[in-house]
């Protein structure tokens, strides 16, 4: 059984927005990677997961719960980091999160402090003074501090600046080796190549893609066909470009980054 589970999901709003007909399966120790334009219905899939949106057609499970019935211990045992943070602007960094230990009934020793340390957050403040990127590490704390085997986050590492992301990166490569189950929402591209196994592509609402990175890679090959003044600088082409020669002609052929293939789906789309 799928560790997280979307069955012919349907949440129409009107005017072509919403989600249609959507499934999705992550296995356990599986990052699924999440991509798509503003608008195009992945924060939405996200909220019915997390129990926020009852679904009107189809179904949401997680590890074998339904996401709505069930949608309290689910949000109490998963790892959960929302698109837009909202704390309670009062409380210190380190009041917030032993609230939230609280709620958990956490009653064994967290990964605060090693979470704490990696981002370089001091928790004393208060989070009104905090900047967007320190609210953003409180989030990624909230969300991995009970050591849950299953984490939802939507656009993690927004408002962090490089050497956080690359940080955030190194930590979902840690947890991945762990056997920890992962939906990552994101536009960070190098974030998604580095971590993720296989990619969903939504657009409008409706999965138009679901593949490893390399299997996308392979599917969106381009070839170039090269003709040189002489063959010896053909060759020399072809053997800084490992392409193949033929006479004056060099075929080389390259794989495009998942930025471009991206676009390639995205980029027309006048409502992106």
């Amino acid at each position: 059984m799928s560790k997280i589970n979307v069955q012919n999901l349907t949440r129409d709003y009107g005017s072509g927005k919403g989600i249609f007909n959507l499934s999705i399966q992550v296995e356990q120790g599986e990052v699924f990677g999440f991509l798509g334009p503003n608008g195009a219905g992945k924060t939405t899939t996200i909220r019915h997961l997390m129990g926020f949106i009852k679904p009107k057609t189809g179904s949401c499970r997680i590890d074998g719960l339904d996401c709505w019935k069930h949608r309290d211990l689910i949000q109490k045992r998963l790892g959960y980091i929302p698109g837009e943070i909202n704390f309670f602007d009062n409380m210190t960094g380190i009041e917030f999160l032993k609230f939230l230990s609280d709620y958990r009934n956490m009653n064994r020793s967290t990964r605060v402090p090693e979470l704490l340390e990696r981002f370089e957050l001091d928790p004393k403040i208060k989070i009104k003074k905090m900047s967007k990127g320190m609210k953003q590490k409180l989030g990624i704390a909230a969300a991995f501090m009970h050591d849950p085997d299953i984490l939802i986050l939507d656009e993690p590492t927004s408002g962090l600046d490089p050497l956080m992301q690359t940080r955030f990166i190194q930590l979902i490569t840690e947890e991945k080796r762990k056997g920890k189950t992962i939906l990552l929402s994101s536009h960070i591209f190098e974030e998604v190549e580095r971590t993720c196994d296989r990619i969903g592509m939504i657009r409008n609402g409706t999965l138009t893609a679901v593949d490893s990175v390399e299997t996308l890679r392979e599917r969106h090959m381009r070839t170039y066909r090269v003709h040189l003044d002489s063959p010896e600088l053909a060759e020399c082409f072809a053997n800084d470009f490992h392409g193949k020669c033929d006479g004056n002609t060099v075929t080389v052929s390259a794989k495009q980054s998942l930025e471009t293939i991206f676009m390639n789906y995205y980029g027309g789309d006048k409502h992106a």
